[in-house]
This record gives structure tokens, sequence and C-alpha cells, in this order.
């Protein structure tokens, strides 16, 4: 190919990917909207919306009508064009929670599926759930781009190794590359809590602030996830918010813990029972306090999350602290207001405290906010 024939199809390619994304945007559009949106000539739009409807990925969606020149077609991406799968490890109940989404977001398929880890290997596991997901939605699981896996623990991709993780198979070196492999689609992985941060970044109360710090107060784990403008910060091995492992102090006791010592679910279980509060799980136990007004305990579990969060906030110094998990959850606007109290006496910096805006499944709506991303930009780079 010479080098004109080559520059001619990166243009052309360029032109097709500045279309596609204007209609992924914000379309349905006209060829003249795209005109005006990339600013590109009408015949060379026209030759790029051509080319996208003989990929099958843009299609007619309707004819405008009412204006004073001719009818003109609009044009609206294909959602069938592609699909991207999140599937979810959830560590307390061995289960694998999968969604399907299309390529404008609509969920064709949602799937639970209890795991025996001890007796069922992931890349079986994993390979089963999407292929039932394309079966729930009868969509071919080759038309499936991209797979967003959520894990409780940390990911070095360097070294292609789940960390962290207490499920049986999930931390042998190259687990992902055999996942990978098995799938036959692209695949990332995220650990479970920066997932949640995406989706309170896109759904819930942090969608407009510079950044935030969420901290998951889980039943079964505590996780620290830090947005900075939008994108996660990781850390040189995956392993950056491990934030149950922290040593911290009780001032009342001058003792050191590590924080999941103070605020796992199985912790507030047994400082709930100590206030007189009977409950089978740490978060059940903070929703009955929170209904019944129970200041005491309250404040107390509130102090033990701010000396974890005096530390967090004294480094990273975020605009918002959010309250997530099954815990944070549980305790709503009585815990986070309660929090914010305890860190105004242990901390000279004024952050804000909130809890979790998000009402779905948080990490398994981040996993398909992020495998959608990656789908749209594997078809925008395809051209």
């Amino acid at each position: 190919m010479s080098h004109q024939a080559g520059s001619a199809r990166m243009l052309r390619e360029i032109n097709e990917a500045a279309a596609l994304g204007h209609l992924l945007d914000g379309g349905p559009l006209t060829r003249g909207d795209l005109c005006a949106l990339t600013g590109l000539a009408k015949p060379t739009i026209s030759e790029a919306v051509r080319r996208l409807e003989e990929a099958g990925l843009v299609k007619v969606v309707g004819r405008t009508s009412g204006g004073r020149g001719p009818n003109a077609d609009v044009y609206g991406v294909n959602p069938n064009a592609a699909y991207g799968a999140a599937v979810s490890l959830r560590a307390r109940d061995s289960a694998l929670v999968t969604a399907l989404c299309d390529l404008t977001g609509e969920i064709r398929a949602r799937v639970e599926t209890p795991v025996d880890f001890a007796a069922t290997d992931p890349v079986d596991a994993i390979a089963e759930v999407v292929a039932a997901a394309c079966k729930q939605a009868r969509v071919a699981a080759r038309r499936v781009v991209h797979v967003q896996l959520g894990v409780p623990g940390s990911y070095h991709e360097n070294a292609g190794v789940i960390r962290y993780v207490d499920v049986p198979g999930w931390s042998r070196p190259g687990l992902v590359e055999e996942i990978r492999a098995r799938l036959r689609t692209g695949l990332s992985v995220d650990n479970d809590v920066n997932l949640a941060a995406v989706a309170e970044r896109s759904h819930g109360i942090a969608e407009d602030v510079e950044g935030f710090a969420l901290l998951w107060l889980g039943e079964e784990g505590l996780g620290l996830a830090i947005d900075l403008g939008g994108s996660l910060l990781r850390g040189a091995r995956g392993g950056a918010g491990e934030i149950g492992y922290m040593p911290v102090g009780l001032p009342a006791e001058g003792t050191v813990h590590d924080f999941h010592d103070l605020v796992s679910g199985q912790a507030v279980h047994e400082l709930a029972a100590r206030h007189g509060i009977a409950a089978d799980t740490g978060y059940a136990a903070v929703a009955a306090a929170v209904e019944a007004g129970a200041r005491a305990f309250i404040d107390e579990l509130a102090l033990r999350i701010a000396v974890g969060l005096a530390a967090v906030i004294a480094v990273l110094d975020p605009p918002l602290v959010v309250l997530a998990g099954e815990v944070g959850h549980a305790g709503g606007a009585e815990l986070h207001k309660a929090v914010g109290a305890a860190l105004r006496e242990l901390s000279v910096l004024d952050t804000a405290v909130a809890s979790t805006g998000v009402t779905e499944d948080p990490v398994l709506l981040g996993a398909m906010n992020t495998t959608l991303t990656a789908v749209r930009t594997a078809l925008l780079d395809r051209g």
C-alpha cells in the first residue's frame, strides 16, 4: 500500500470514528447534525455514514419532518452491533453476578449464579455465566466484544495476578490469561470497590466533584477507591485502597489494630451487641440502630471509621468522602453525619462526608459502565 493510499484510509477511519463518536454520545442525528458537530463537509460525512451503515454500526432510525427543507434521514447506533458483559465475583456467598448490555447500554440479560469454587475452576465458571447471559439474551457469544470482571481483591496487571482474594482458585498465576483465552474477547479486571467508585461517579453523588474517596464498609471486607478527576489510583501493584490492612489506634484504648479489626462487618456486629443491639449481621445492626436512634452506638462506630479516614484525608485531602458498602448504605445520613462530626475532632482538614447515592448493585453497575466504554472504544479504534 502506498503512503498516499495509507493516509487516505487513515483519514476515512478518523472521519468514521468522529461520526460514530457523536452518534454514541448524542444520537440520533441527521447528516446535517453530524456536519455541524464535526466541522466536516457533507460529502465527507455522507461517505463516513455510508461506511458505518455497511459495517452494521449505524442505521436509519427515522426521518425529520415539518422543517422548511426536505426531510432527512435520522441515524442512530445499531444497538445489536456489539455487546459487553460485566461479571462481579461476590465473596460473601461465592456467587457470580453477570449482566449483558448492548451498544446503547441497555441491559439485555442478568444472571446470578452461586458457584462452589472448591469444586469448580474459575475459568469454567466465568465461561459458563457469560454463555448463560448470552443465551438468555439470545445473543451469539461472538458478538461480545469485551468482558469486565470485578473481584474482591487487587489485580496486579503487570504480573497478571489477583491478590488478597479469599475465594479458592482466584489467586493462581495465569488465571486472567486463561479466562481471556477461553472467552476469546477483550477482558479487563478491576477491584470491586474501584468499580463501585465508577458507579458513584456516573450514577451517584460524585458526578460533578473534582475527586473523591469512596470507603467501602462491607459485611465481608473493606476497601478504598481513590478517584482523581475521574481517574482511579491503583498503585504500583494494584493494591492502592487495601485500607483494611492499615494499622490504626483507638485513642481511648491506646492500642493498635488493623482498620479491618475496627469496622469490618463482624467488628460492627460485636460493637452493636455490646450496646444491646441484637442483629444477625453488622449492616442489619446498623440499620436497627438508625431506626432506634441508638446514638451511643452510632457515635462510637463513627469514631472508629473517622480514625481510619483521618489518615486517608491527611495524605490525599479529597474534597469528598463517600461511605458505601452494606454497612455504609445501612447507616445512611445518620452515620455519615456522625462520621463528619468525628472527623472534625480528629482532622484539621474540613472534608465533606456523604452516603452513597447508588441504589443498584454498585459493583455490577460500575463494571457495566466500564465494559461499555471498552466496547465503544474498540469500535471507534476499528474505524
